[in-house]
């Protein structure tokens, strides 16, 4: 979370995110971190009145950089290698895990030993207490992420990640002309931040856990009009 004089910047997590921030902070004089990929709920009550700022990405490729991201890691975290089953599960396995994860009353269990009981703003910095709530929610893990950042945020502008430095480059932020100026320079020169290694997300799904990410999803999918 990041907010200036002008608004505030809810990170989804592995959505474009790390972009903003750093276009944030080198961009705009304001601009301060208040916390870590935390939800809105958190926002402190001096700064509820800035409009809210967010990023949103297709669930199917989400999945796929969440995944590879981990993989690569020599230590990933607890839900990767709970969902994984200490990496014995493939892709596949593993997103099925992650993805259903609402209706595994015994896997969020697991989890919910595991993850601290507040705060570390680091990861996905998730409590025991946020980790608990995605039990019986219905909702895939992509569409708790979402709804668990932005709940309570009133008319949040959320931009998918697909189209985000265009759309960045049209809005208008209520910068000031050498902000303006500072912000569109960042935009058409800097590269992706924080990107996995991985080919097209397509490639990763067998047509099962294709409609599994369809089915669990839907609301983000069809709130954004995605496709596979």
């Amino acid at each position: 979370m990041i907010v200036s004089d002008t608004f505030a910047f809810l990170h989804l997590h592995k959505s474009g995110g790390t972009f903003v921030n750093h276009m944030m902070i080198k961009c705009l004089a304001s601009a301060r971190r208040v916390g870590y990929h935390l939800p809105y709920s958190e926002m402190p009550d001096t700064c509820r009145h800035l409009a809210v700022l967010g990023t949103v990405r297709n669930p199917w490729a989400y999945y796929v950089s969440w995944y590879h991201f981990q993989n690569g890691q020599e230590r990933p975290n607890p839900l990767f290698l709970i969902c994984s089953e200490n990496r014995s599960l493939d892709f596949a396995g593993t997103i099925r895990n992650l993805v259903t994860l609402a209706d595994d009353s015994a896997r969020v269990e697991r989890l919910a030993e595991v993850f601290p009981d507040h705060f570390v703003n680091y990861g996905l910095n998730l409590r025991q207490q946020c980790i608990e709530r995605i039990r019986g929610s219905g909702a895939g893990f992509y569409s708790f992420l979402y709804n668990r950042l932005y709940a309570g945020a009133a008319s949040p502008n959320i931009i998918p990640m697909e189209r985000l430095r265009e759309t960045l480059f049209d809005m208008q932020l209520g910068l000031n002309a050498q902000e303006t100026l500072l912000t569109r320079d960042f935009l058409r020169s800097v590269p992706k931040l924080n990107v996995s290694d991985h080919g097209a997300y397509q490639d990763y799904y067998t047509p099962e856990l294709r409609d599994l990410v369809a089915l669990w999803d839907h609301q983000v999918i069809d709130a954004y009009d995605y496709r596979f």
